[in-house]
Order: C-alpha cells, then structure tokens, then sequence
C-alpha cells in the first residue's frame, strides 16, 4: 500500500492527464471538510489501481490556473481523464464504490 496519490500543479498536469492509462483527478483544499472524507478513499484507489490509474491530487488554492481551466467551483470535484479528455466527473463526497466504479469502466473500456 506504499503507493500514494501524486501531487498535481498547474505545471505538471497536462503531462500527467496525457499518459497512457486513465486519470482519477481530486480538486481539493485544505480547509474542506468534505475533501478530508474523499481524500484517504482517493489514497486507498491509488494503492488498489496502482499501475493501471493515476491517481493525483490537485490543491486549488495552490494552482488557480488548472482549477479555472475546468471550471472547478465546489470541491471536492473530482474528473476521470483518459487520453487528456474528461470522461467522468464526480462533484462531492461519495462512498469508495461509486469512484471505483467510475475507474472500473475506464480501465475495462
């Protein structure tokens, strides 16, 4: 279970949503308290999706420009990319089940 959710910037993310295996992508900051329920889920599928999904996490007081890029006004909001596009979409906190089914579809597709 070492693998963790990566951290993803304004910098680093068009490379990370263009790879070759689907995306869970965690809008989230600090000072939200539903983000604190999704975000040990959104660890615990980067270690059970480890080398099939990335799994990252972007802080939206910290990268305004990705946040406003796809129009993130609640978090925690979280997208499924695959081949940079968004196929999925998740806004607020839900059981593990319902993200795992969302990544299912995708790593099955």
């Amino acid at each position: 279970m070492g693998h963790k959710a990566i951290e993803i910037t304004d910098a680093n993310f068009d490379e990370i949503i263009n790879g070759e295996k689907p995306v869970l992508v965690d809008f989230w900051a600090e000072w939200c308290g539903p983000c604190r329920m999704v975000g040990p889920v959104v660890e615990e599928l980067a270690g059970e999706y480890e080398g099939k999904v990335v799994v990252g996490k972007v802080d939206v007081d910290a990268n305004p420009q990705t946040s406003m890029k796809f129009g993130i006004r609640s978090i925690p909001t979280l997208l499924v990319f695959k081949n940079g596009q968004i196929v999925d979409k998740q806004v607020g906190a839900v059981p593990k089940h319902v993200l795992a089914q969302k990544l299912e579809a995708q790593v099955t597709a």
